[in-house]
């Protein structure tokens, strides 16, 4: 029995188009009458996006581990309940760039709190909700590093050296290795290539 795809989400490193894969899906949605939203994390509400501003901030050299990830929860509970559950409710798909498995990758990962930690909050906040399908957007590191280099906006994140970019790499891995929600997509290729991957499993699912 396929499961209906009500919450889809990408996720990758900084680079890795999974913001460009996202629009497109949501277009593709459009163009064929599915009704749905297109939204991301941290963000998608207006405290969301205000925590987001400070998340985001070059001129915060660094936060806490912890500050961090309680942050992104609190922006991602604002998400989940002013509009991710109210459009499923309507009967819409909602496509997230980012969700949870950032939280896992970056806080649990790269920035050593564990998975355990991240789990334990994210059980305790979200009440097993979760999505139904998670794209990981794969690319090599120097790929990321060269397309974040072109991008006319960055954020802190984009500064961090390869050690930190490798942990979150490896942080997805992981993840995707023990869940089969999430599904590695071949980001190397061009955009639209990557996208016809994303689309052959999307009408598996649907």
């Amino acid at each position: 029995m396929v499961k209906p795809l009500n919450f889809i989400t990408f996720e990758g490193i900084e680079g890795c188009g999974k913001s460009t894969q996202a629009k497109k899906l949501y277009e593709y949605f459009l163009t064929n009458q599915t009704n749905s939203i297109l939204t991301r994390e941290p963000g998608g509400s207006t405290a969301g996006e205000k925590i987001r501003s400070i998340l985001m901030d070059e001129e915060i050299a660094k936060l806490e581990a912890k500050t961090e990830l309680l942050l992104n929860y609190a922006s991602r509970i604002e998400h989940l309940e002013k509009l991710i559950k109210p459009a499923i409710n309507q009967g819409k798909i909602v496509i997230c760039d980012r969700f949870f498995d950032s939280s896992f990758a970056y806080q649990g990962g790269a920035m050593g709190l564990g998975f355990n930690y991240v789990k334990q909050l994210n059980d305790l906040l979200l009440n097993n909700f979760q999505p139904d399908l998670t794209f990981f957007i794969d690319i090599t590191l120097e790929e990321g590093f060269k397309r974040t280099a072109k991008r006319h906006e960055n954020n802190r994140y984009d500064k961090l050296g390869a050690e930190f970019h490798q942990k979150i790499y490896d942080a997805y891995f992981q993840l995707a290795k023990n869940n089969s929600r999430i599904k590695i997509i071949d980001g190397m290729k061009n955009s639209d290539e990557v996208f016809q991957q994303i689309l052959t499993i999307i009408n598996q699912n649907l």
